[in-house]
């Protein structure tokens, strides 16, 4: 039996919330599931910790998490906090490029028909990933500077062959354990840097000969998600089009508290729900927890515990069958902290 070392990042906003429920259900499936035990370790990361110190993430807690196993982080940032760039802080993104963490995997899973605003496919099911590319892209930019003294702005997109061929390998191992089936979503049509994208696709897909590509523009597959989002699998894209694409297919199934994710390099991964820090209800019990819940069960899926994983995905499908068991941000009563103690009651029923 293992003892895992997680840095625990509550952050920002509802972070803490939601991550005080992820970890009450971490705890919860230690105990009902022989496996391994969890060394939690919280470290101060964001805004929070930007205001307090001038450093939103401080190079000795840098260096701390780095000796952990992995990261379970809640939402970081606040939209009045901002960098000397102008910019919001975005620690999260500072721990994706330190530690090299190429795929952002975004699982996008209908519980219940009626979450679905698309009343025409509530009976074919969602159930996809997007896997984005997290450390370069558009994204490369992002630590540029502007003022508005210059006559324009420029952001640079990076698409390196090394990131790229490591991104679809990971896209096309990830398609052969569910439907075998990987999309790749790109602008090939208008930008070169796309074109060298879908070349580099293109090589890396004949080496996986059994599951079957597409290839399509960023624009029609925001259409596409719309119009039949149960066509797609795996979905594998650059930074900045992962990044609305994956919002757009939380909409679908929800919104953004019911999509859980992952940041995964080849020895280091983080875990976070893909929502932001949501400021306004903060404090008030009203933050879904159930992308943090389901983060969680992605990070024991990592660590090799997929039947801990799988309880945990089983209670929360039991507790949606029930459309009655809603927190606010979906139309229900829940709050935070009942929407939790309903998927710990669903994990003890079986």
């Amino acid at each position: 039996m293992r003892t895992l070392e997680i840095a625990v990042l509550a952050g920002d906003g509802i972070g803490p919330e939601v991550i005080a429920e992820g970890v009450r259900v971490l705890r919860e499936v230690e105990r009902l599931v022989p496996g391994d035990r969890y060394s939690l370790h919280e470290f101060s990361v964001g805004a929070g910790e930007f205001l307090r110190s001038g450093d939103a993430l401080p190079p000795p807690t840098l260096d701390r998490i780095a000796e952990c196993d992995a990261v379970l982080l809640g939402a970081m940032g606040l939209p009045d906090v901002r960098s000397a760039r102008g910019v919001e802080l975005a620690p999260q993104l500072d721990l994706r490029e330190h530690f090299d963490l190429y795929a952002g995997i975004r699982p996008i899973f209908l519980f219940h028909v009626d979450d679905s605003p698309l009343k025409a496919h509530r009976q074919t099911g969602i159930d996809m990933v997007i896997v984005r590319e997290s450390t370069e892209g558009l994204f490369f930019a992002r630590k540029g500077a502007s003022s508005l003294a210059d006559p324009e702005a420029r952001d640079v997109m990076r698409i390196s062959r090394h990131t790229s061929e490591r991104l679809f390998r990971a896209a096309f191992r990830l398609a052969s354990t569910r439907r075998k089936h990987v999309t790749l979503v790109d602008k090939s049509n208008v930008l070169p840097s796309m074109a060298y994208f879908r070349g580099i696709f293109n090589e890396i897909a004949r080496e996986f000969p059994e599951v079957a590509t597409d290839r399509i523009y960023v624009d029609a597959a925001a259409l596409h998600l719309v119009q039949r989002p149960e066509s797609f699998d795996v979905m594998v894209t650059e930074n900045m089009f992962g990044d609305i694409l994956s919002d757009l297919a939380a909409g679908l199934v929800g919104g953004m508290g019911m999509a859980p994710s992952a940041d995964i390099g080849d020895a280091f991964a983080v875990f976070q729900p893909s929502h932001g820090t949501a400021p306004s209800i903060a404090g008030q019990g009203k933050a879904n927890p159930v992308a943090t819940i389901l983060s969680v069960a992605m990070m024991l899926d990592w660590f090799g515990e997929g039947g801990r994983a799988a309880s945990i995905r089983s209670a929360v499908r039991r507790v949606f069958c029930n459309p009655q068991m809603r927190t606010v941000e979906m139309g229900g009563t829940l709050s935070t902290r009942a929407m939790t103690g309903a998927v710990l009651e669903a994990m003890t029923t079986v």
